[in-house]
Protein backbone atom coordinates (compact mmCIF):
# COMPACT_ATOMS: atom_id res chain seq x y z
CA UNK A 1 0.00 0.00 0.00
CA UNK A 2 2.77 2.42 0.99
CA UNK A 3 4.76 1.63 -2.15
CA UNK A 4 1.67 2.30 -4.27
CA UNK A 5 1.16 5.66 -2.54
CA UNK A 6 4.76 6.72 -3.14
CA UNK A 7 4.53 5.54 -6.76
CA UNK A 8 1.47 7.78 -7.15
CA UNK A 9 3.40 10.71 -5.66
CA UNK A 10 6.23 10.02 -8.09
CA UNK A 11 3.81 9.99 -11.03
CA UNK A 12 2.34 13.30 -9.86
CA UNK A 13 5.82 14.81 -9.53
CA UNK A 14 6.72 13.70 -13.07
CA UNK A 15 3.43 15.11 -14.36
CA UNK A 16 4.08 18.43 -12.62
CA UNK A 17 7.59 18.58 -14.09
CA UNK A 18 6.18 17.95 -17.56
CA UNK A 19 3.48 20.56 -17.05
CA UNK A 20 6.02 23.11 -15.81
CA UNK A 21 8.27 22.52 -18.83
CA UNK A 22 5.38 22.67 -21.31
CA UNK A 23 3.91 25.73 -19.58
CA UNK A 24 7.22 27.53 -20.04
CA UNK A 25 7.19 26.77 -23.78
CA UNK A 26 3.51 27.72 -24.14
CA UNK A 27 3.99 30.97 -22.20
CA UNK A 28 6.95 31.86 -24.40
CA UNK A 29 4.77 31.37 -27.49
CA UNK A 30 2.09 33.68 -26.08
CA UNK A 31 4.57 36.39 -25.06
CA UNK A 32 3.74 38.57 -28.06
CA UNK A 33 0.02 38.55 -27.29
CA UNK A 34 0.73 39.26 -23.63
CA UNK A 35 2.77 42.32 -24.65
CA UNK A 36 -0.12 43.66 -26.69
CA UNK A 37 -2.61 42.73 -23.97
CA UNK A 38 -0.48 44.67 -21.49
CA UNK A 39 -0.28 47.75 -23.72
CA UNK A 40 -4.02 47.73 -24.51
CA UNK A 41 -5.08 47.32 -20.89
CA UNK A 42 -2.62 49.91 -19.59
CA UNK A 43 -4.21 52.38 -22.00
CA UNK A 44 -7.79 51.42 -21.14
CA UNK A 45 -7.19 51.46 -17.37
CA UNK A 46 -5.71 54.96 -17.41
CA UNK A 47 -7.53 58.27 -17.66
CA UNK A 48 -9.66 57.81 -14.57
CA UNK A 49 -9.65 59.73 -11.31
CA UNK A 50 -6.81 58.35 -9.19
CA UNK A 51 -9.16 56.86 -6.59
CA UNK A 52 -11.09 54.96 -9.29
CA UNK A 53 -8.17 53.41 -11.22
CA UNK A 54 -7.79 50.30 -9.04
CA UNK A 55 -11.58 49.59 -8.75
CA UNK A 56 -11.91 49.93 -12.54
CA UNK A 57 -8.89 47.69 -13.10
CA UNK A 58 -10.29 45.13 -10.65
CA UNK A 59 -13.58 45.07 -12.57
CA UNK A 60 -11.68 44.49 -15.84
CA UNK A 61 -9.61 41.74 -14.19
CA UNK A 62 -12.75 39.92 -13.03
CA UNK A 63 -14.16 40.24 -16.56
CA UNK A 64 -10.92 38.81 -17.98
CA UNK A 65 -11.11 35.84 -15.58
CA UNK A 66 -14.72 35.21 -16.64
CA UNK A 67 -13.66 35.39 -20.31
CA UNK A 68 -11.11 32.65 -19.75
CA UNK A 69 -13.61 30.51 -17.82
CA UNK A 70 -15.83 30.64 -20.92
CA UNK A 71 -13.04 30.11 -23.47
CA UNK A 72 -11.09 27.30 -21.77
CA UNK A 73 -13.81 24.55 -21.77
CA UNK A 74 -14.69 25.30 -25.41
CA UNK A 75 -11.02 25.13 -26.41
CA UNK A 76 -10.52 21.80 -24.62
CA UNK A 77 -13.66 20.30 -26.21
CA UNK A 78 -12.44 21.35 -29.67
CA UNK A 79 -9.00 19.91 -28.96
CA UNK A 80 -10.52 16.58 -27.86
CA UNK A 81 -13.18 16.14 -30.54
CA UNK A 82 -12.25 18.47 -33.41
CA UNK A 83 -8.51 19.26 -33.23
CA UNK A 84 -8.45 20.65 -36.77
CA UNK A 85 -10.63 23.49 -35.48
CA UNK A 86 -7.78 24.58 -33.20
CA UNK A 87 -5.53 25.04 -36.24
CA UNK A 88 -8.25 26.89 -38.17
CA UNK A 89 -8.94 29.25 -35.24
CA UNK A 90 -5.19 29.71 -34.82
CA UNK A 91 -4.78 30.77 -38.47
CA UNK A 92 -7.82 33.07 -38.33
CA UNK A 93 -6.42 34.58 -35.16
CA UNK A 94 -3.09 35.02 -36.94
CA UNK A 95 -4.84 37.02 -39.66
CA UNK A 96 -6.51 39.19 -37.00
CA UNK A 97 -3.24 39.80 -35.15
CA UNK A 98 -1.39 40.64 -38.38
CA UNK A 99 -4.25 42.96 -39.38
CA UNK A 100 -4.12 44.72 -36.02
CA UNK A 101 -0.35 45.17 -36.26
CA UNK A 102 -0.52 46.45 -39.84
CA UNK A 103 -3.35 48.84 -38.93
CA UNK A 104 -1.26 50.36 -36.13
CA UNK A 105 1.69 50.86 -38.50
CA UNK A 106 -0.65 52.41 -41.09
CA UNK A 107 -2.04 54.82 -38.48
CA UNK A 108 1.49 55.80 -37.43
CA UNK A 109 2.37 56.59 -41.07
CA UNK A 110 -1.00 58.19 -41.94
CA UNK A 111 -2.41 59.44 -38.63
CA UNK A 112 -6.11 60.23 -38.46
CA UNK A 113 -7.19 63.79 -37.89
CA UNK A 114 -7.98 64.29 -34.24
CA UNK A 115 -11.75 64.09 -33.74
CA UNK A 116 -13.54 67.08 -32.33
CA UNK A 117 -14.33 66.53 -28.68
CA UNK A 118 -17.34 68.12 -27.09
CA UNK A 119 -16.10 69.45 -23.77
CA UNK A 120 -19.01 69.61 -21.35
CA UNK A 121 -19.75 73.05 -19.94
CA UNK A 122 -20.45 71.51 -16.52
CA UNK A 123 -18.92 68.88 -14.31
CA UNK A 124 -20.20 65.35 -14.85
CA UNK A 125 -22.67 64.01 -12.31
CA UNK A 126 -21.84 60.90 -10.29
CA UNK A 127 -24.24 58.83 -12.42
CA UNK A 128 -22.55 60.05 -15.62
CA UNK A 129 -19.10 59.20 -14.24
CA UNK A 130 -20.31 55.67 -13.33
CA UNK A 131 -21.85 55.24 -16.79
CA UNK A 132 -18.56 56.33 -18.41
CA UNK A 133 -16.63 53.86 -16.26
CA UNK A 134 -18.99 51.02 -17.15
CA UNK A 135 -18.63 51.81 -20.86
CA UNK A 136 -14.81 51.72 -20.69
CA UNK A 137 -14.86 48.55 -18.59
CA UNK A 138 -17.16 46.85 -21.11
CA UNK A 139 -14.92 47.91 -24.00
CA UNK A 140 -11.82 46.61 -22.19
CA UNK A 141 -13.47 43.26 -21.42
CA UNK A 142 -14.55 42.79 -25.06
CA UNK A 143 -10.99 43.50 -26.23
CA UNK A 144 -9.65 41.15 -23.57
CA UNK A 145 -11.97 38.40 -24.82
CA UNK A 146 -10.47 38.54 -28.32
CA UNK A 147 -6.91 38.56 -26.97
CA UNK A 148 -7.76 35.78 -24.48
CA UNK A 149 -8.99 33.55 -27.30
CA UNK A 150 -5.64 33.98 -29.03
CA UNK A 151 -3.66 33.40 -25.82
CA UNK A 152 -5.56 30.17 -25.11
CA UNK A 153 -5.41 28.87 -28.70
CA UNK A 154 -1.69 29.64 -29.11
CA UNK A 155 -0.94 27.98 -25.76
CA UNK A 156 -3.11 25.01 -26.75
CA UNK A 157 -1.38 24.68 -30.11
CA UNK A 158 1.93 24.23 -28.27
CA UNK A 159 0.59 21.11 -26.49
CA UNK A 160 -2.13 19.91 -28.86
CA UNK A 161 -0.38 16.55 -29.36
CA UNK A 162 -0.14 15.93 -25.60
CA UNK A 163 -2.73 13.98 -23.54
CA UNK A 164 -5.84 15.99 -22.73
CA UNK A 165 -4.95 16.19 -19.00
CA UNK A 166 -1.63 17.84 -19.85
CA UNK A 167 -3.39 20.23 -22.21
CA UNK A 168 -5.88 21.26 -19.52
CA UNK A 169 -3.18 21.80 -16.89
CA UNK A 170 -0.75 23.67 -19.16
CA UNK A 171 -3.28 25.97 -20.80
CA UNK A 172 -4.97 26.70 -17.47
CA UNK A 173 -1.60 27.66 -15.96
CA UNK A 174 -0.90 29.97 -18.92
CA UNK A 175 -4.36 31.55 -18.60
CA UNK A 176 -3.86 32.20 -14.87
CA UNK A 177 -0.36 33.61 -15.39
CA UNK A 178 -1.66 35.80 -18.23
CA UNK A 179 -4.47 37.24 -16.10
CA UNK A 180 -2.52 37.80 -12.88
CA UNK A 181 0.70 38.86 -14.61
CA UNK A 182 -0.80 41.29 -17.12
CA UNK A 183 -3.21 43.00 -14.76
CA UNK A 184 -0.68 43.06 -11.91
CA UNK A 185 1.78 44.91 -14.14
CA UNK A 186 -0.99 47.20 -15.44
CA UNK A 187 -1.91 48.09 -11.84
CA UNK A 188 1.72 49.00 -11.15
CA UNK A 189 1.91 51.11 -14.32
CA UNK A 190 -1.29 53.11 -13.80
CA UNK A 191 -0.33 53.91 -10.20
CA UNK A 192 3.24 54.87 -11.06
CA UNK A 193 2.50 58.57 -11.49
CA UNK A 194 0.59 58.64 -8.18
CA UNK A 195 3.58 57.11 -6.42
CA UNK A 196 5.80 59.71 -8.10
CA UNK A 197 3.54 62.56 -6.99
CA UNK A 198 3.57 61.26 -3.41
CA UNK A 199 7.37 61.06 -3.42
CA UNK A 200 7.56 64.65 -4.70
CA UNK A 201 5.23 65.91 -1.96
CA UNK A 202 7.10 64.06 0.79
CA UNK A 203 10.57 65.12 -0.43
CA UNK A 204 10.03 68.84 -0.03
CA UNK A 205 10.92 69.39 -3.70
CA UNK A 206 14.60 68.54 -3.13
CA UNK A 207 16.92 65.55 -3.10
CA UNK A 208 17.08 62.12 -4.73
CA UNK A 209 13.56 61.12 -3.67
CA UNK A 210 12.21 64.20 -5.44
CA UNK A 211 14.14 63.25 -8.58
CA UNK A 212 12.76 59.70 -8.49
CA UNK A 213 9.24 61.05 -8.08
CA UNK A 214 9.59 63.38 -11.05
CA UNK A 215 11.07 60.56 -13.12
CA UNK A 216 8.10 58.27 -12.35
CA UNK A 217 5.58 60.97 -13.29
CA UNK A 218 7.41 61.84 -16.53
CA UNK A 219 8.07 58.20 -17.47
CA UNK A 220 4.46 56.96 -17.40
CA UNK A 221 3.37 58.26 -20.86
CA UNK A 222 6.65 57.07 -22.39
CA UNK A 223 6.18 53.59 -20.92
CA UNK A 224 2.65 53.35 -22.33
CA UNK A 225 3.89 54.48 -25.77
CA UNK A 226 6.81 52.03 -25.63
CA UNK A 227 4.46 49.18 -24.76
CA UNK A 228 2.35 50.09 -27.78
CA UNK A 229 5.38 49.89 -30.12
CA UNK A 230 6.67 46.67 -28.56
CA UNK A 231 3.19 45.17 -28.68
CA UNK A 232 2.82 46.01 -32.37
CA UNK A 233 6.14 44.38 -33.26
CA UNK A 234 5.22 41.36 -31.16
CA UNK A 235 1.83 41.09 -32.89
CA UNK A 236 3.45 40.86 -36.32
CA UNK A 237 6.07 38.35 -35.13
CA UNK A 238 3.49 36.14 -33.42
CA UNK A 239 1.17 36.27 -36.45
CA UNK A 240 4.03 35.57 -38.83
CA UNK A 241 5.23 32.72 -36.64
CA UNK A 242 1.78 31.12 -36.75
CA UNK A 243 1.76 31.07 -40.56
CA UNK A 244 5.41 30.04 -40.93
CA UNK A 245 4.98 27.07 -38.56
CA UNK A 246 1.47 26.00 -39.58
CA UNK A 247 1.68 26.41 -43.38
CA UNK A 248 4.54 24.38 -44.81
CA UNK A 249 4.67 26.17 -48.16
CA UNK A 250 5.46 29.46 -46.40
CA UNK A 251 8.11 27.75 -44.30
CA UNK A 252 9.68 26.20 -47.43
CA UNK A 253 9.55 29.53 -49.26
CA UNK A 254 11.33 31.46 -46.49
CA UNK A 255 13.53 28.76 -44.96
CA UNK A 256 16.70 30.57 -46.12
CA UNK A 257 15.91 33.65 -44.01
CA UNK A 258 16.55 34.01 -40.27
CA UNK A 259 13.40 32.95 -38.42
CA UNK A 260 12.70 36.41 -36.96
CA UNK A 261 12.98 38.01 -40.42
CA UNK A 262 10.74 35.35 -41.98
CA UNK A 263 8.12 35.81 -39.26
CA UNK A 264 8.21 39.61 -39.43
CA UNK A 265 7.97 39.58 -43.25
CA UNK A 266 5.09 37.09 -43.21
CA UNK A 267 3.26 39.08 -40.53
CA UNK A 268 3.64 42.31 -42.51
CA UNK A 269 2.46 40.76 -45.79
CA UNK A 270 -0.55 39.01 -44.24
CA UNK A 271 -1.39 42.11 -42.20
CA UNK A 272 -1.33 44.56 -45.08
CA UNK A 273 -3.24 42.18 -47.37
CA UNK A 274 -5.93 41.85 -44.67
CA UNK A 275 -5.92 45.62 -44.10
CA UNK A 276 -6.24 46.32 -47.83
CA UNK A 277 -9.19 43.92 -48.15
CA UNK A 278 -10.84 45.48 -45.10
CA UNK A 279 -10.47 49.01 -46.48
CA UNK A 280 -11.72 47.89 -49.91
CA UNK A 281 -14.82 46.24 -48.43
CA UNK A 282 -15.41 49.25 -46.20
CA UNK A 283 -15.14 51.58 -49.21
CA UNK A 284 -17.53 49.45 -51.30
CA UNK A 285 -20.03 49.21 -48.44
CA UNK A 286 -19.85 52.97 -47.80
CA UNK A 287 -20.29 53.64 -51.54
CA UNK A 288 -23.28 51.31 -51.72
CA UNK A 289 -24.83 52.91 -48.64
CA UNK A 290 -24.30 56.42 -50.05
CA UNK A 291 -25.90 55.50 -53.38
CA UNK A 292 -28.88 53.92 -51.59
CA UNK A 293 -29.41 57.09 -49.53
CA UNK A 294 -29.54 59.19 -52.70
Amino acid sequence: MASGFFALLDDIAVLMDDVAAMSKVATKKTAGILGDDLAVNAEKASGFVSSREIPVLWAITKGSALNKLIILPIAFLLSAFLPVAVTIILLLGGVYLAFEGAEKIYEWIFPHAAPEIDIPSRELTEDEIVAHEKEKIKSAIVTDFILSVEIVIIALSAVVTEPILNQILVVTVVAIVATIGVYGIVAAIVRMDDLGARLIRNSGDTGIINGIGKFLVAALPWIVKSLSVIGTIALLLVAGGIFVHELHFIHDLLHGLPSIVAEALTGLVVGFVALSLYKLLKFLFFKKTSSTDH
